[in-house]
């Protein structure tokens, strides 16, 4: 004789299999991964970027993307193996498992559907999904087919598998910089007066723009121009401008950037941004500015 418990679990699981079940009969084409092939792979493990894939048989890939900065913001990415061919707007729910009988779905978001794009959300819903998932529910999404006016398309991401490559996930995504390639694409770096020292507010960000270009192999150039203050005599200046530029390029080179995607320029005391007269003015002329060009 079948316990209650046990009763309510054959109820559930009954409901849930006609439920999806009544999909096809409605019309109503599904993509879930099975639980014996339901696959989660991290992808990139950089201190750059981060990414959670879970691959929908017949359908495409999910994506779940971090990236370096402060924030380190996310964002969900569902690659589609056939992109849509009109504008439309996908629900997006959180259906629960088997096991939680007596709960209902949930509404999470609406994704929107651009011709011929991915469908992408934002920071916010992507954390929202990955909750779901990390406590077994099934984010699903539902939309008209494109293709077919009879059809509608359900797509889920199934939670079995998900929970130890999360979990790697979240370490990869802790191990990442703290600033982007824009926090570091254009910096201005100051010198000590009579001295060939960077100060130490300098120094940190040259160890910054270090970092970036260690974990950055996109890097297409590096432009390095030295400028000095008024003091001593041009000739002089100009060497000292010269020579300090070249010495961060020699650090940059050692980091892994080739030499030639490297420029230095050594101006001396040309192209002054402040006076001259004053203490705070001369601190400002004796700089060195660095430019970074990726690929766009």
């Amino acid at each position: 004789m079948f316990s209650r418990v046990t009763c309510l679990f054959l109820h559930f699981y009954l409901f849930y299999v006609f439920f999806f079940s009544s999909y096809a009969l409605a019309g109503i084409r599904q993509y879930t991964a099975n639980a014996d092939e339901s696959i989660w792979e991290l992808e990139k493990t950089t201190r750059l970027s981060c990414r959670l894939n879970h691959t929908i048989p017949a359908y495409g890939e999910a994506q779940f993307n971090s990236y370096a900065s402060k924030s380190k913001p996310m964002s969900f990415t569902i690659d589609m193996l056939i992109k849509p061919n009109d504008y439309d707007v996908a629900a997006v729910k959180s259906i629960p498992p088997m096991w939680k009988p007596g709960i209902p779905s949930k509404e999470l978001a609406n994704l929107k559907l651009l011709k011929q794009f991915d469908g992408e959300l934002d920071s916010k819903t992507t954390w929202l999904m990955l909750t779901e998932l990390e406590k077994g529910f099934t984010p699903t999404f539902y939309y008209q087919d494109w293709n077919n006016q009879n059809d509608k398309i359900l797509v889920g991401l199934l939670s079995v598998n998900f929970k130890k490559v999360y979990l790697e996930f979240l370490k990869c995504r802790d191990r990442m910089l703290a600033y982007s390639f824009e926090d570091i694409a254009f910096t201005v770096m100051n010198y000590e007066s009579n001295t060939g020292e960077l100060t130490k507010a300098s120094k940190k960000r040259l160890d910054k723009i270090g970092e970036y270009l260690k974990n950055d192999p996109s890097i297409e150039s590096v432009l390095i121009s030295a400028y000095t203050d008024s003091y001593g005599g041009r000739y002089l200046n100009e060497t000292w401008s010269k020579k300090r530029a070249k010495a961060i390029k020699a650090y940059m080179t050692d980091l892994g950037v080739e030499a030639l995607r490297v420029k230095v320029e050594g101006f001396g005391e040309k192209r002054h941004i402040s006076s001259n007269r004053t203490i705070l003015g001369r601190d400002k002329n004796r700089r060195v500015v660095i430019q970074i060009a990726k690929p766009n």
